[in-house]
């Protein structure tokens, strides 16, 4: 392993401050993308419903 602690590790060999701001950037990027593609699945579902609907009644 690289690290020889837990506390070497969470300073990164004094890099910490750049990358523990990175990974914390990176997984709300990823969190934020999942919600908004949640987001948007259900609304495309909704709509296809409606239409769905729409169109069996006028048929």
């Amino acid at each position: 392993m690289a690290f020889d602690s837990l506390a070497a590790f969470l300073t990164m060999g004094g890099y910490a401050k750049y990358v523990w701001p990175a990974w914390g950037l990176a997984v709300l990027i990823i969190a934020g993308f999942t919600l908004w593609a949640r987001f948007e699945r259900r609304q495309l579902l909704q709509r296809l419903k409606r239409r769905q609907r729409r169109e069996t009644r006028t048929s």
